[in-house]
């Protein structure tokens, strides 16, 4: 596969992915704020540009203040509809399209469609107009159904590899975030409103039958190995698709540099104690996050290594 399109496939994966995560994140500390009247907006909005990672200089160009009074509509034009922003989700979805276009060749009918008619809303105004929690939930239907239209109608050839890789990754990475924005979080409920957000709070139930407690929800958002949002599941399936890409069954080791750095991740994660890792979350959420942002940068000089700049891609 040629690395453009190759590249193309998995900036897709990760973009969807992303667009998705961040509508969850801003979902539930909207909640949050709404609820609880205990909690200090100005520090969850720094906890949370902070998690998302929001630098001083890109605020300031849009006009935010990281160490002011910062609001929770500042926090949504960055993050959800400032298209000059490269962290909002307009943008995001912008540069999906952008990616589907690079890869028009490979994708089906029915996925370029579906990728199109999402943008479609953005350069009209209309997205802008949309406001919370209905955009929230539109962009996550969206998601739902890019990524249904994907599975549904890919054959599982190197292309559908790289869409999954690039999913898995993003997935992992904005888990991490939904995580440490959690555990930074003030307010009362925190931990249920994350588990609704990741669509994880019947399963959730199920698995723990019915006894609700912080500790327990963080280990099902991070080590349950069958919810296919947990950190861990989706470093697992990252795993899985770079394993598919490679089709050299090494007997010792791994050539893989992504596939090490991913692999030894997701070691550290489940064989260390869940006392030591509560006790540390927002930190080990950051390594993971630098851990993914490795293993992209690996990833990029394996397969990407041919492929011209890409203009679309702008944060990483």
């Amino acid at each position: 596969m040629l690395s453009r399109i190759a590249e193309s496939l998995f900036w897709i994966g990760r973009y969807i992915e992303r667009a998705d995560d961040t509508a969850r994140i801003l979902d539930v500390q909207t909640q949050l704020l709404l609820e609880d009247a205990t909690v200090d907006e100005a520090q969850t909005c720094r906890d949370l540009l902070s998690c998302m990672g929001i630098e001083d200089e890109q605020a300031a160009a849009a006009g935010v203040d990281l160490y002011g009074d910062v609001t929770i509509d500042q926090v949504l034009r960055l993050l959800a509809y400032d298209t000059g922003s490269p962290s909002s989700i307009a943008a995001i979805i912008g540069f999906a399209r952008e990616a589907a276009r690079g890869a028009r060749e490979t994708l089906t009918v029915p996925l370029w469609e579906v990728i199109n008619t999402t943008w479609r809303p953005i350069p009209s105004g209309h997205f802008q107009t949309l406001r919370p929690p209905y955009v929230f939930s539109w962009v996550r239907e969206r998601a739902a159904l890019i990524n249904g239209t994907a599975d549904a109608t890919m054959t599982r050839d190197e292309g559908w590899q790289f869409i999954v890789l690039g999913r898995s990754i993003e997935r992992a990475d904005m888990s991490s975030r939904l995580v440490a924005t959690t555990a930074l979080s003030s307010g009362t409920g925190q931990w249920t409103s994350a588990l609704r957000a990741s669509g994880a709070y019947d399963a959730f139930l199920r698995t723990y039958r019915g006894i609700e407690t912080d500790r327990a929800a963080a280990e099902f958002l991070l080590l349950d190995r069958l919810f296919p949002r947990s950190v861990v599941f989706a470093l697992d399936r990252a795993e899985q698709a770079l394993t598919n890409l490679s089709g050299d069954p090494r007997r010792a080791g791994f050539q893989d540099e992504a596939q090490r750095l991913i692999g030894r991740m997701r070691a550290e994660l489940e064989y260390r104690s869940l006392s030591d890792l509560v006790e540390t979350l927002p930190d080990e959420m950051e390594r993971l996050q630098r851990t993914c942002a490795a293993a992209t940068d690996a990833i990029g000089r394996r397969y990407f290594a041919g492929a011209e700049a890409l203009a679309w891609k702008g944060v990483g």
